[in-house]
């Protein structure tokens, strides 16, 4: 099934890149903005061996699963400055071990559903207000949820509605987008961050941007789901609701452009306690739940250009991890390191070449927890020979004619799955098909 899945991926990207030029003609010097991505990953994990299983757990045979996704951005300007997106997006297919078993899961585009059929919901929903502050202006480009193509170099940035924060928050050139970039979650956001969202990505809520040559600083309030992982978002806002505040500082080493991201955030929600839990026979951190639990936690990102066709990242996070894991994945700190690389040098610049490790780890809490045989909504074997869980992720993206349509095959080496030295190590091969216009 997931080869005819990824076969008719194929012939449907085909068909979308013979009519290419037409659609982007059509969108230059207009109101409107169009953009399209579709993409889909299958991957395969070779048997590994354990001395048990929960029920939670990534399992011990060897297995394959597919996901697919496809958006629509749309976008158009309204009055100066102001302009509407909307994300009609189709997802579908279900990542190995339904998405289990890994906290630094393989698959950024894996969503922990209970049905693998395709459903088609509203990925975003916004509205931007951009207020220019000075007269000098730089080209921003018009891309995905872009209208506009310019804004001057000191701007507010105000966002309203339905969105993904990882839109703006934990950026980072190297590594942030698993539609193109490294597959692996422990990478394309800082894994110790617990970000606000549904079990799809997305939260409603307001983002406010000021930025200037020298910094930007931003900070957002939205809403969390009434569950750990849950698609229902909770609007007693009183009581449930997150905030983040980001530092964004650009500076130069050797005469070479990085950037620095310093992130905190504090999440109110209806969370249950693991101390509290382990008080039980049978834990169940979800008896525990009650409104008045917070979670907190810090990120460092940074970027560094090495020349004009490579450049290196890491991210390092912590959160307090006294309270359970509400919306991303059940990790309370993280070290992450990677370099990627354009193929300019052996003539394929538009291929790429990423190479990157991630190291993450939970609190005494949270072990204590999983120890005592509870489970959380993305690990639980039933025991816990604790360890650091260690992912080495290796990718080379393919251009394969135009400029839009990229295949890129991909291997992932996981330590420890789930924190557990009792089980792995796991070996996941992986093809991603990628187009997009």
């Amino acid at each position: 099934m997931k080869y005819k899945v990824l076969l008719i991926t194929l012939f449907a990207s085909l068909n979308v890149l013979a009519q290419e030029p037409l659609i982007k003609d059509s969108t230059r010097n207009s109101n409107t903005n169009f953009h399209f991505q579709l993409t889909t990953v299958t991957q395969h994990k070779f048997a590994m061996s354990s001395p048990y299983t929960g029920v939670n757990s990534l399992t011990d045979p060897a297995e394959d699963a597919t996901t697919i996704t496809a958006t629509i951005f749309w976008g158009t300007k309204l009055w100066k400055g102001a302009s509407l997106y909307i994300n009609p997006e189709i997802a579908g297919g279900s990542g190995i071990s339904s998405a289990h078993g890994i906290s630094d899961f393989t698959n950024g585009e894996a969503f922990r559903v209970g049905n693998p059929s395709p459903v088609i919901y509203a990925a975003r929903a916004f509205l931007r207000q951009t207020i220019n502050l000075d007269q000098g202006e730089e080209y921003i480009g018009e891309g995905a949820n872009q209208v506009y193509k310019t804004r001057s170099k000191k701007y507010i940035n105000m966002v309203l509605g339905k969105f993904s924060i990882a839109d703006y928050f934990d950026n980072n050139s190297y590594s942030h987008d698993p539609r193109s970039q490294f597959f692996n979650w422990g990478l394309m956001s800082n894994g110790g961050w617990d970000y606000p969202a549904n079990v799809r990505g997305y939260t409603w809520g307001l983002m406010l941007e000021y930025g200037t040559t020298a910094f930007k600083v931003r900070a957002a309030t939205v809403l969390v789901p009434t569950e750990a992982n849950g698609n229902i978002m909770d609007t007693n806002i009183a009581k449930a609701n997150s905030n983040t505040l980001e530092v964004e500082l650009p500076y130069k080493l050797a005469n070479k452009k990085g950037i620095v991201r310093i992130l905190s955030y504090y999440t109110n929600a209806h969370m249950g306690n693991y101390d509290l839990s382990i008080q039980s026979q049978t834990p169940d951190i979800t008896t525990t739940r009650a409104y008045g639990r917070t979670k907190y936690g810090f990120g460092l990102n940074i970027e560094q250009a090495i020349n004009d066709n490579a450049g290196l990242f890491t991210r390092v996070s912590w959160n307090d991890g006294k309270n359970e894991t509400w919306a991303f994945t059940e990790i309370d700190r993280s070290v992450s390191l990677g370099i990627l690389t354009n193929g300019k040098s052996w003539r394929r610049p538009m291929d790429q070449f990423g190479l990157a490790f991630v190291s993450s780890g939970i609190s005494t809490h949270h072990r204590a927890y999983l120890a005592a045989g509870g489970n959380g909504f993305i690990i639980g074997d039933g025991a816990l020979k604790y360890g650091q869980e260690w992912v080495t992720e290796i990718f080379y993206r393919a251009n394969i004619f135009s400029d839009g349509f990229y295949l890129t095959p991909n291997y992932q080496f996981v330590a420890n799955p789930a924190f557990n030295k009792d089980r792995g190590p796991a070996h996941v091969i992986g093809l991603r098909a990628h187009v997009e216009f």
